[in-house]
């Protein structure tokens, strides 16, 4: 059931937005209930990474509304972005770590930016961050010295240094192997449940995500395909939907570009 304006902590509401000639969203609505991991998915290229930037501030939807817990952002002046700003985290796709800080220093780095906090207090928050996602013992080890799956939980510890409200998971399962990824999926689910938090995913790593969500919505073509819990979508009766899920080669979204008939391009080759 979708949820209401004054239940949405995020609201996207027949949001507009493209890049060039390209109309990337055409009316898209998405709602995203306090408390809730919220999954968007689709194929590459739909503009799942672009929602979370229109959610954070970081573009401006061409028509429509985009709203943090009843604010509209496109109105906030620079001063009250910041401040919605940090009440989200955000784990970026490829981690985002500075190369030449430490573990202990990359998490520390938002609380020395945003904060007045003593040093000591600093160090207590790190490394319980740092605990929370099990890597207090890597503290001095550096970006090039960690697993692809540590450095995206390092990541993680430092979205959570500022005590967020909204956790924005940019395709937080690509590239890890097996283990990596089921850490992960616990952690987000773990932490959303013990901290309160709202945690929006962007993925198209269907299993995994459809695991740990409580709704999700399918986006293709600039629109919203589909939207349910995970029970809801794998019942669909949607034939595109069934083909996204279950990696069907062919369906709704042919296997074949569109091109002249080969019988037709082999003769103009043979001229």
């Amino acid at each position: 059931m979708p949820a209401s304006q004054s239940e949405a902590l995020i609201d996207l509401s027949g949001v507009v937005f493209s890049r060039g000639q390209h109309r990337l969203f055409d009316g898209i609505d998405l709602q995203v209930r306090r408390g809730e991991v919220v999954a968007i998915m689709g194929p590459s290229g739909t503009g799942k990474t672009t929602l979370l930037r229109l959610i954070g501030g970081q573009l401006r939807a061409a028509a429509g509304r985009v709203a943090v817990d009843g604010e509209s952002v496109a109105g906030l002046s620079r001063g009250d972005l910041y401040r919605m700003r940090r009440r989200m985290g955000v784990l970026f796709q490829s981690g985002a770590l500075f190369t030449d800080m430490n573990c202990f220093d990359n998490v520390a780095f938002p609380l020395r930016e945003h904060t007045q906090l003593p040093e000591t207090l600093i160090r207590t928050v790190v490394l319980m961050k740092l605990e929370a996602v099990g890597l207090r013992g890597v503290r001095d080890f550096y970006p090039s010295e960690l697993s692809g799956g540590m450095s995206r939980r390092v990541s993680l510890a430092r979205a959570l240094a500022l005590d967020p409200e909204i956790i924005l998971y940019d395709e937080p399962f690509a590239g890890q192997d097996p283990i990596s990824m089921g850490a992960l999926m616990q952690l987000i689910r773990q932490l959303n449940d013990a901290l309160g938090l709202t945690s929006v995913v962007v993925s198209h790593d269907v299993g995994e995500t459809l695991q740990i969500a409580d709704r999700a919505y399918v986006i293709s073509d600039g629109r919203v395909i589909e939207s349910g819990t995970p029970d809801e979508l794998r019942n669909s009766q949607s034939a595109w939907v069934d083909q996204f899920l279950n990696a069907l080669p062919d369906g709704p979204v042919p296997f074949h570009y569109p091109a002249a008939p080969i019988a037709e391009d082999l003769r103009q080759g043979d001229g």
